[in-house]
């Protein structure tokens, strides 16, 4: 099990200063890797005590025993992703567009890595047979959310997007029940209201699918089904919506794969209509 999937297993009973360090260990695990429990302590302000903890809880023997497995899944692993940024700035002029090209192929070549077709199948069939499809995003991410509710629509979903402050989340969900599903999307941080509309969905007995970068393991309550990799760019810097991106249009093939009959379906009926109204 993966340093992330192990997060992802603990993430609901972790304190809020445990919290904290898996944030920073997935905002710099190359840091980490390389450091003491002192030193990922103090970057946060906890006691070190908090750090060896923290390991313990997620399965090592000691600190040093997770400070490893850290380097084995985000150092020794990336050597490949390594190699083509490093071909592609060798081969290209130095500059902006070559610096971007090179994030975004390296952070692609990772892709797999996190997510894999049986992840990818499992959500689309939560999907399939969802009665609805509630859409939640905050921030960049309603560009994705805009994009998923779109291609959806087109295979015939019955989508719902949310949006607006608390109350109107709390209008719009009243009716989500049983058969029913959310996507949501959550990348630098636990967007607001994402606690409350998981927990709601979980009492309701709704299906929930997050896609997200890095804090993906970290988010409380956990999804059920979690698409998760970490995009281009560092977590203080900026960073692009290919990655998730890639991992939207997957999960959108993944249905069409799981019932190419009905998507299709769908999609010449859509065509008949947009001819008809042109």
């Amino acid at each position: 099990m993966s340093v992330l999937e192990r997060v992802k297993e603990v993430a609901e009973s972790l304190t809020p200063a445990e919290q904290l360090l898996v944030k920073q260990v997935i905002a710099s695990p190359r840091d980490i890797a390389l450091g003491t429990a002192s030193d990922l302590a103090q970057r946060i302000g906890v006691h070190e005590a908090t750090a060896s903890r923290l390991a313990k809880k997620l399965g090592y023997a000691s600190y040093a025993g997770f400070r490893n497995a850290i380097a084995e899944e985000f150092i020794v692993r990336t050597d490949p992703a390594t190699r083509v940024r490093n071909t592609l700035v060798q081969t290209s002029t130095a500059g902006l567009l070559s610096d971007l090209v090179a994030r975004e192929v390296e952070a692609l070549a990772g892709l797999e890595r996190y997510v894999d077709d049986a992840r990818l199948m499992a959500a689309a069939d939560v999907l399939l047979k969802a009665r609805r499809i509630y859409i939640f995003a905050r921030g960049n991410a309603e560009a994705l959310a805009v994009l998923v509710d779109r291609r959806l629509r087109r295979m015939g979903r019955d989508t719902v997007m949310l949006d607006g402050d608390g109350r109107d989340l709390a209008e719009q969900v009243l009716g989500l029940g049983a058969g029913d599903a959310i996507v949501g999307f959550a990348f630098r941080r636990q967007p607001t209201h994402y606690a409350p509309l998981m927990q709601h969905a979980r009492n309701r007995g709704a299906a929930t699918v997050v896609i997200s970068g890095s804090v993906g393991p970290s988010l409380v309550p956990a999804a059920d089904h979690l698409l998760f990799a970490p995009r281009s760019g560092s977590q203080d810097a900026f960073q692009t919506l290919t990655v998730p991106m890639a991992i939207c249009n997957a999960l959108v093939l993944a249905m069409a794969k799981q019932d190419p009959k009905a998507s299709l379906e769908n999609l010449e009926a859509l065509g008949q209509l947009i001819d008809a109204f042109d």
